[in-house]
């Protein structure tokens, strides 16, 4: 991950069309990019070209954060914190809120209502 962040820093100080790219130039590549690995996955295409599917994808991410944390908003560091803290907080059954490891039995059926549950406090209080 340290070498693609700096290849990314690289190419945004070198290469004059990365250094261009803004979220908005970026999102049709992001579609793009997941668009293919869902077709790869349909297709059973899995293995190393989903690697290779995945590492584009990861390439995005890379390049909304870096554009982010050249602007003061955000870094990579926080895009990882903030999934983590959203998947501690969504499973319940496996982790206390602090993130401690805490296993409870659930039925897949019990953790999908609970997901939908917190998803949805979540967006109440957003809003």
């Amino acid at each position: 991950m340290e070498q693609l962040r700096d290849i990314i820093a690289q190419l945004r100080e070198h290469c004059p069309w990365t250094a261009e790219l803004t979220h908005q130039a970026l999102t049709p590549y992001l579609l793009e990019e997941a668009q293919e690995v869902a077709a790869e996955i349909e297709a059973g295409i899995v293995g190393e070209p989903l690697r290779k599917e995945l590492g584009d994808i990861l390439l995005q991410v890379v390049l909304h954060a870096a554009i982010s944390q050249e602007r003061g908003e955000f870094d990579l560091d926080g895009v990882a914190e903030a999934i983590c803290a959203k998947l501690i907080r969504r499973n319940p059954h496996v982790f206390e809120p602090n993130g401690t490891l805490n296993p409870k039995e659930s039925t897949v059926e019990e953790i999908d209502a609970a997901w939908d549950r917190i998803k949805a406090q979540e967006k109440a209080e957003l809003d």
